[in-house]
């Protein structure tokens, strides 16, 4: 690789300035860095770094994800592929870095903690502390990833502990999941050896976490959005703070990604160099990631702005090559092979019918912009002795559909996904991804689920008996397509759910995650309705 060299204002994280200066790269390394009055009117600084996010709910495999990622001035991830290890195990794993390998990007993996998230539910696979172990050692994954079963943690679980025990053991960083864990539990789970949590939705429970010894990701993705209420940590904990996205579909991720962290931060009135610390240094001194911070020596992974206020992206370098330059990424595709863990078979409407045993029932409440729900306890619709959906109060039929065997749908009522008519299905289900659906009748709510039964993948709207399907053949998560394509197709498919009456932003994404039996409180995996807080299930009826 050709040396060259970057003039402008030159922003140094780690001496805690910015200056006018000369960058010189050869072969990819920084190999000196000069002060000079006379440079280009713009700034140059280290690259953005998403500290928390699966890459699969981005819909695109790991290589489609790089080349829209690299306009928006991200030039790693801190990656958790626990999505496709439900699906595929090992394989799954090994499949995700193959496949990061193909393009100039950092991706670092980390070894999923939790696969299956519960035995509360059925998933592809299993990965045992053994495999945790070969994770590290000979595929070289740099962390243990969120720790869910924080119950597990809590209550010494063998199974847990040994997990945990392994990544201290490796010096491995150990990420936690932990929603609403406050006080005593709080100090107890991080004690554990737990070091970050990106679960936080209030200011509270972040800062009671941090004088814990935790550090906070603060999230702001497709599906939980909780940057208005943690913003604040910017300036009163800087050291604390990462910045992270979790979850990010293609349509949104083509519009931006932490740079859109680090624009609002700025604007809201914080210290410009502790905000890119958030964004760049400190997830990569947390998990020893081997990306560049702009010093002599270091690989050149930077990014030239504009201007330190809209962070309008004018160029990416990874690794000393350009990838993107004013909008356009110079990153190719590459050739997706398709692996995929998808065995049931189609289903009846018969199937879907539920008896009714009582006048009221349990209903989840669906949160706009949270993956958190309510229990409701409201009257049942009861027709021919069963439970049947009333789209006129909001209380829609609820499936999940075991795709790894043949089994009866597990069946619940959820409020607040306002669809007026028909039905959407998706293979997307946090996190063991069995299909999960929606719908307003048992015949839309069939054949929604059996259009991603055919295609072994995909989410599905069905409107007055037509089917539209956006297909995911990788793991039945993501697509083989090319990545602003799959935006395309993901935002004319959202808008045709979000026609059924739906006023959620993005009803697909609200709905993936109602059967995340870890994110309290009420939620329905293939195996039944379960209830979070009390970590058990329960029945759909209720005894008042």
């Amino acid at each position: 690789m050709a040396g060259y060299t970057l003039s402008g204002k030159i922003v140094d994280l780690l001496h805690d300035k910015i200056f006018s200066g000369v960058v010189e790269i050869e072969n990819g390394v920084i190999s000196s860095i000069r002060e000079k009055s006379d440079v280009e009117d713009q700034y140059i600084l280290p690259g953005f770094i998403d500290a928390h996010i699966h890459i699969e709910s981005s819909m695109l495999v790991p290589s489609e994800f790089a080349r829209i990622a690299v306009l928006h001035g991200t030039v790693a991830t801190v990656s958790d592929p626990h999505e496709i290890a439900n699906v595929l195990g090992m394989e799954g794993v090994r499949y995700m870095c193959k496949n990061s390998q193909k393009v100039p990007f950092h991706f670092f993996f980390g070894a999923p903690s939790c696969v299956p998230a519960t035995s509360f539910e059925s998933s592809g696979a299993e990965l045992t502390a053994n495999d945790i172990r070969t994770l590290f050692e000979q595929d070289k994954l740099k962390y243990l990833s969120e720790m869910m079963n924080f119950p597990g943690v809590l209550n010494q679980d063998p199974i847990v502990m040994e997990k945990i025990a392994i990544a201290k053991e490796m010096n491995k960083p150990i990420d936690g999941h932990a929603p609403g864990l406050m006080g005593d539990k709080a100090k107890k789970y991080i004690d554990a050896g737990i070091s970050t949590d990106h679960e936080c939705v209030t200011l509270k429970e972040a800062l009671n976490k941090i004088r814990c010894g935790c550090k906070i990701a603060i999230r702001e993705g497709s599906a939980a959005k909780n940057y208005a209420a943690l913003h604040p940590l910017i300036k009163q904990h800087p050291e604390s703070v990462m910045f992270c996205s979790d979850d990010k579909h293609p349509d949104e991720l083509i519009h931006g990604h932490i740079n859109e962290m680090v624009r609002r931060s700025v604007e809201l009135g914080y210290d410009v160099l502790d905000v890119l610390r958030a964004a760049s240094l400190h997830p990569i001194r947390h998990y020893g990631l081997d990306v560049g911070l702009l010093q002599k020596g270091d690989s050149a992974d930077c990014i030239v702005v504009d201007n330190l206020k809209d962070f309008k992206i004018k160029s990416t370098y990874i690794r000393g090559q350009k990838v993107a330059s004013e909008g356009k990424s110079f990153i190719e595709s590459a050739q997706v092979k398709v692996i995929n863990h998808f065995d049931c078979s189609k289903k009846n409407v018969d199937d879907f019918s539920v008896k009714a045993s009582g006048v009221k029932i349990n209903v989840i409440q669906a949160i706009p912009g949270e993956l958190i729900t309510k229990r409701l306890i409201l009257p049942a619709k009861i027709e021919n002795g069963n439970y049947v959906a009333d789209p006129s109060e909001d209380i829609l039929k609820l499936a999940v559909v075991n795709r790894y065997a043949d089994a009866k749908p597990s069946i619940a009522f959820i409020k607040g996904m306002e669809i007026k008519q028909g039905a959407l299905a998706s293979s997307v289900a946090h996190d063991s991804h069995n299909i999960v659906a929606v719908g307003v009748d048992d015949a839309s709510l069939c054949q929604a689920i059996n259009a991603v039964i055919d295609s072994k993948g995909g989410v599905s709207v069905v409107e007055k008996g037509e089917v539209s399907l956006m297909a995911l053949p990788v793991a039945g998560l993501m697509s083989d397509k090319e990545g602003w394509k799959v935006a395309k197709e993901y935002s004319a498919i959202k808008r045709q759910a979000i026609k059924l009456g739906s006023s959620l932003p993005d009803p697909f994404m609200t709905l993936s995650f109602l059967a995340l039996l870890v994110i309290p409180s009420l939620k329905l995996s293939d195996q039944g309705l379960f209830d979070a807080d009390a970590f058990t299930f329960i029945s759909l009826s209720e005894i008042s």
